[in-house]
């Protein structure tokens, strides 16, 4: 098992996270190595444009910004997800956490 998966599973469980991604896509608000910390999602409703979350974009995990939520009554809400530096990685309903944490 992979750790997104692993971090993915905790946190559908109601588990808040900790660990120290690697990359520059998020710089500044993320540097490569810092640890980040990130809760559960459990209104869907509640994630806007600009937060930061954990999630899983076409078969792959990341720790992105939604870039636009979308809210069509009867279906799943959608997040269209990017990095920091204006790099799309499309539309998912999969947000697993929310960033609530950036240690220095």
């Amino acid at each position: 098992m992979s750790q997104n998966q692993f971090l993915s599973e905790q946190l559908q469980k109601g588990l808040t996270v900790s660990w120290r991604p690697k990359g520059n896509s998020m710089t500044p608000i993320i540097k490569s190595g810092q640890r980040v910390t990130v809760e559960p999602v459990t209104d869907p409703f509640s994630i806007k444009a600009g937060d930061v979350v954990f999630a899983k974009v076409r078969g792959s995990y990341y720790l992105h910004l939604v870039k636009r939520a979308t809210f069509t009554t009867g279906e799943p809400c959608k997040f269209l997800i990017g990095n920091n530096h204006g790099g799309i990685n499309g539309w998912t309903s999969k947000i697993f956490g929310k960033l609530v944490q950036v240690e220095p």
